[in-house]
């Protein structure tokens, strides 16, 4: 069973998600953060994050297709 914290983590990873996808990235970015205040270790809300603090400060092309490249190993 699903704590009641992690549901709430999930809905906003998956609102972030909706909006990362169609290049909202600071409204992406609120959602990762409020996650975030709920469960500070969750990984994949950290990662999401971080990929929209750099789109934002360097966004992605017109045509970007959702895909993260990696620049750094």
């Amino acid at each position: 069973m699903i704590s009641e914290k992690k549901k709430q983590v999930l809905e906003l990873f998956t609102e972030g998600r909706k909006y990362y996808k169609i290049m909202k990235f600071p409204e992406a970015r609120e959602c990762f953060a409020k996650a975030l205040e709920i469960d500070s270790e969750d990984g994949p809300s950290k990662v999401y994050r971080e990929r929209c603090e750099r789109y934002i400060d360097n966004p992605p092309p017109d045509d970007w297709d959702g895909v993260y490249v990696m620049t750094t190993k």
